[in-house]
């Protein structure tokens, strides 16, 4: 390294595809004057997302330590992550326990060090040797020539902050999350609101290190103020769109939100829709009636149910010998993908409602 510096900047990224799945780490550390001192990417077989952001972290700690300094200045786009390292969030996982305990040590051996969370776009080079990484499946050390460029040379694109509401176990939330994870949906998940204290949704949320806030109806003496409490609480975490990923209270959306709630129903929509319709409800009536095709819609909301805007649908095939799990299995597949989709056009700008209908742009 030539001449010395006392502090180090290091950028470090960890992703896996899907999760559990094939992973990488990998870490860039710098000079206070961003000349690149050593880049570094590493295969690490099957694990999840998590394991790999800790990985990445301790992998750039290691080296860091071999530059003799004293003080370090860390950036990561893993916000579970910083909230876990900086003693806001308590470490739950026992598969994450061991890594945390040892970076901690490892972060105590430097005089001083910060960790900051950064948005993936701020975080392009460490995102491209994992991807690297991911597609070769071995390590390599990056090119000490290729510079870190400043942020200010770049024009990220800001991921979207979603509010997720839910009533049950948070399949579709952990599902978007999987999407954003895996960098194939530029967003952040702001918030999640749940209208049950117990179900499996609130300690998925929470075991993602994602903010929780429970609003019951029935805690509310009418409709106008549970609606404006989740409003309130929307605001707050400065949400830009509305996931309903199954939510099953109705709410009246407020004025600056509409045509900014999705909602995702497993069904054909208008069909099999309304009070009622939810979950195996809305299969058994696809199986009642004989149907051959069945599938998903999201649609923007209104103050009724199942109601507004079709944004997108996906197709499956009804079989004979179907029962409601299996039909539920095969819709939710598409459900899966239909939903991702959609947040990525409204994010894009790709979403226009024109009399009630919807239209999606072209790429510009």
């Amino acid at each position: 390294m030539s001449g010395q510096t006392e502090k180090l900047v290091i950028y470090t990224d960890g992703g896996s595809r899907g999760n559990p799945g094939p992973a990488a780490a990998a870490f860039v550390i710098t000079d206070q004057n961003a000349h690149q001192l050593k880049a570094q990417a590493f295969y690490l077989g099957h694990t999840t997302n998590n394991v790999a952001e800790y990985t990445a972290l301790l992998k750039a700690l290691e080296a860091a330590a071999q530059f003799n300094v004293k003080k370090l200045k860390i950036f990561t786009d893993s916000k579970l992550l910083v909230e876990q390292l900086n003693g806001r969030y308590k470490v739950k996982s026992e598969h994450l326990m061991p890594l945390f305990e040892q970076a901690r040590s490892l972060l105590d051996s430097f005089q001083a060090w910060t960790l900051q969370f950064i948005n993936r776009n701020q975080n392009q080079q460490a995102d491209r040797l994992v991807n690297q990484a991911l597609n070769l499946k071995h390590d390599f050390l990056a090119d000490k020539a290729d510079e870190i460029k400043s942020s200010a040379d770049k024009t990220p694109v800001e991921p979207i902050r979603l509010g997720v509401l839910i009533s049950g176990g948070g399949r579709t939330l952990m599902n978007i999350i999987e999407y954003i994870n895996t960098r194939r949906l530029n967003a952040d998940v702001a918030v999640v609101i749940s209208s049950r204290s117990t179900v499996a949704g609130v300690e998925k949320a929470r075991a993602a290190g994602l903010p929780v806030e429970i609003i019951r109806k029935k805690d509310f003496p009418d409709i106008d103020r549970f609606s404006k409490r989740i409003e309130e609480i929307l605001v707050a975490a400065g949400v830009k769109l509305v996931i309903q990923a199954g939510w099953l209270c109705l709410w009246k959306i407020p004025n600056q939100y509409i045509n900014r709630v999705m909602n995702i129903h497993p069904a054909l929509l208008p069909l099999f829709g309304g009070k009622g319709m939810f979950g195996h409800h809305v299969h058994e009536a696809v199986l009642k009636e004989g149907c051959k095709v069945s599938g998903c819609t999201v649609h923007f909301c209104t103050n009724q149910y199942d109601k507004g805007p079709i944004i997108l649908q996906r197709t499956c095939p009804v079989y004979d010998n179907d029962t409601p799990d299996t039909l539920a299995d095969r819709v939710f597949q598409q459900e899966c993908i239909a939903l991702p989709q959609a947040i990525q056009l409204f994010a894009e700008g790709r979403l226009t409602v024109q009399n009630d209908k919807v239209k999606t742009l072209a790429h510009p």
